[in-house]
């Protein structure tokens, strides 16, 4: 996975207000992962209020009030889709639910058992597990059961790298300069040059059929 990839999410979940940790930067090619290094990215909600529903399984930016914290797996694999066939033959896909991975990813949060037992929250330090991929199949019946299997194995939400982006595009001004930021630097020149338009026009353009779906951050995958 490159940095950008990463780099992408981290900037999505910074601008709608979370802390961002990525537990290690170096890549496992030669021998497999330990609990630690499947986790990709790990985010938390300051502003979360107790007692608030869970988060829908699509993601996008009016869900992320509902996420206190969460273990993301990014996988950035943007040639292709996710139909059922990638899930059944990548088993990899799901090792970040591994039991030893999401003990390893609750011990980075702090936790404060007596607030949350007050607050009614039957399991401290629980994790929202959320899936960053390119998309899902749009034709029926592959993309009801892409969905069932993900939620059979674990996965408590996803989101798009389409979503994401155009989350962050609606945000870049391009008279900001982002010199902290390479992803958003390189974003804010191409709107500077309208080589990236802010997404709202995509809704008066014709691309394809392309749809955008509810909420700010963009549509379901």
């Amino acid at each position: 996975m490159s940095a950008i990839d990463e780099g992408i999410v981290r900037e999505y979940f910074e601008q709608n207000g979370f802390l961002v940790r990525q537990v290690r930067k170096y890549e496992v090619q030669a021998r497999k992962k330990t609990g630690d290094e499947e986790i990709d990215l790990l985010v938390y909600n300051p502003s979360y209020q107790r007692g608030q529903r869970k988060p829908d399984f699509f993601l996008y930016s009016a869900e992320l009030p509902f996420i206190h914290r969460a273990i993301l797996s990014v996988k950035p694999w943007h040639t292709g889709r996710f139909t059922p066939g990638t899930l059944k033959s990548s088993p990899e896909i799901f090792s970040f639910l591994e039991e030893n991975v999401l003990r390893e990813a609750t011990r980075f949060f702090p936790v404060d058992t007596e607030v949350e037992a007050a607050a009614g929250e039957s399991a401290p330090g629980e994790l929202t597990k959320i899936l960053v991929l390119p998309s899902l199949p749009t034709a029926e019946p592959f993309r009801s059961q892409s969905v069932e299997m993900l939620k059979q194995r674990g996965v408590d939400a996803i989101i798009s790298f389409r979503a994401m982006l155009l989350d962050i595009i609606d945000q870049i001004e391009p008279n900001r300069n982002y010199g902290k930021s390479d992803t958003l630097q390189v974003m804010r020149i191409l709107k500077n040059y309208d080589l990236l338009k802010d997404a709202q026009l995509e809704m008066f353009a014709d691309r394809g059929g392309l749809k955008r779906g509810k909420g700010a951050g963009g549509g379901e995958p």
